[in-house]
């Protein structure tokens, strides 16, 4: 849809980094895992499989830590799936969606990968669906949702150097300057993202926020390895540079069949 190439002028326009798919290499090489795995985590709609074993959530996460470690930096444009589901409620950060007419897209598919239009429009469609089922199923989200967006623009009559030119301006409002409040949002969950991460092969429903270096951990566990896994929780948690005190709150797993 030309996000892109909006994405790209934009940076080039504010003195701004711009990254992509350079996240999944950066998440790739940290975490020793192929690239494509995590292509696919964020792109193919899940499976079956997946909603038994955590294998999305797990490489989700190792994502979520790359994609915040860059905008924890500020002063930067990311594009692509996801960005927005791991900063919601963060005031700083402009969310934008750029939407373009489905002849369009389907012109710039075959240019790009030299294909059939019948191949291109089944392509897209079949991604529109996969990205649906994807954010509906981690996040309980319709990527569709306007309201997950403060601007959504469609490249039409408003062109590509339309839309750089209305997303800078809107970037100058004062409601989306930096503040020590929402940098410090932004490092707490920086922070949560790391610690998630790294328990994520010890407990992968675990689920970690930090506020002012106080950590919080909510997982299932049976009654009888709780004590076990909170020691080891804590243990690794609090290696983490900024953590004064961690908090582990766990619910008992229901037994299968029961």
């Amino acid at each position: 849809s030309r996000g892109r190439e909006v994405a790209e002028k934009l940076a080039q326009k504010l003195g701004y980094e711009c990254i992509a798919r350079d996240v999944l290499v950066e998440a790739s090489k940290d975490f020793n895992i192929p690239e494509i795995k995590l292509v696919r985590a964020i792109h193919d709609a899940p499976s079956i499989l997946d909603r038994f074993v955590y294998g999305r959530e797990k490489y989700v996460a190792y994502i979520q830590k790359a994609v915040l470690h860059h905008l924890q930096k500020d002063n930067v444009v990311y594009h692509g799936l996801a960005g927005h589901f791991f900063v919601k409620g963060l005031s700083h950060v402009l969310k934008v969606r750029i939407l373009a007419e489905m002849e369009d897209r389907v012109a710039l598919e075959m240019e790009r990968h030299g294909i059939s239009e019948k191949e291109a429009r089944r392509v897209l469609e079949q991604d529109d669906e996969e990205r649906k089922k994807w954010s509906q199923y981690l996040y309980g989200i319709d990527t569709w949702d306007p309201r997950l967006y403060d601007l959504v623009i469609h490249i039409k009559k408003i062109s590509v150097d339309d839309a750089v030119d209305v997303i800078c301006h809107t970037v100058g409002l004062k409601d989306f300057h930096t503040t020590p409040e929402s940098q410090q949002a932004m490092d707490d969950l920086v922070l949560s993202a790391e610690i998630r991460a790294a328990l994520i092969d010890l407990k992968p429903d675990i689920e970690v926020s930090t506020q002012n270096g106080i950590v919080h951990v909510t997982t299932t566990v049976p009654e009888s390895q709780e004590e076990g896994l909170i020691d080891k929780i804590e243990e690794v948690a609090k290696n983490f540079e900024g953590v004064k005190e961690v908090r582990v709150r766990t619910h008992p797993s229901v037994p299968y069949g029961d």
